[in-house]
């Protein structure tokens, strides 16, 4: 008896769902990510601010936040909870989305997604180029920030509860009490 393959999901098929379809095309996957919870939309709107306010003041580039498609390769598109692309970057933003590794990811534990976003995501985007990726946990109050290495992503700063990380890419320092507050 022949068992039925696992059909594998391409950019194709993802970019033929309807707008707002809250799924995400991870290894050729089809994940269905619920809305956040209101403590992980507080911390989102507090890093998309100190971001927005940095990147502004400097102009060096573009601050997004969820929901935003970034089309990595032909089974990965994600929405990140929030992205930075600079000045001079090798990312594309385009009417669909963003094209390529953002400069700067940063994802949000929640219940659904952690699991991606620590493994698979995480392997992608060091793969594809990102050169900082931050993951922030709400519920741990945690926040690390790591840089893409030649020997991939390295933990540079990290801090738990109180405290400081600091951005080497963007040059800035992030209080943990105004992230999480």
């Amino acid at each position: 008896m022949k068992v039925a393959e696992k059909k594998k999901y391409t950019l194709e098929d993802y970019e033929r769902l309807p707008e707002g379809s809250p799924y995400q095309l991870i290894g050729g996957e089809l994940v269905m990510s619920p809305a956040p919870a209101p403590e992980h939309q507080e911390v989102s709107l507090n890093l998309s601010y100190k971001l927005y306010d940095t990147i502004k003041k400097t102009k060096k580039g573009k601050v997004y936040y969820a929901p935003i498609d970034v089309y990595i390769d032909e089974e990965n598109a994600y929405q990140p909870d929030i992205v930075v692309v600079l000045e001079g970057s090798k990312a594309r933003i385009t009417q669909k989305g963003i094209e390529g590794a953002p400069d700067l990811v940063v994802e949000i534990l929640s219940p659904s997604t952690a699991y991606y976003d620590l493994t698979e995501k995480k392997e992608v985007y060091e793969r594809s180029g990102v050169k900082e990726y931050w993951i922030v946990d709400p519920k741990r109050k945690t926040f690390e920030i790591y840089a893409n290495t030649q020997e991939g992503f390295k933990l540079i700063s990290q801090a738990r509860g109180k405290g400081k990380v600091r951005s080497e890419l963007l040059g800035i320092d992030l209080d943990l009490a105004e992230v999480f507050e």
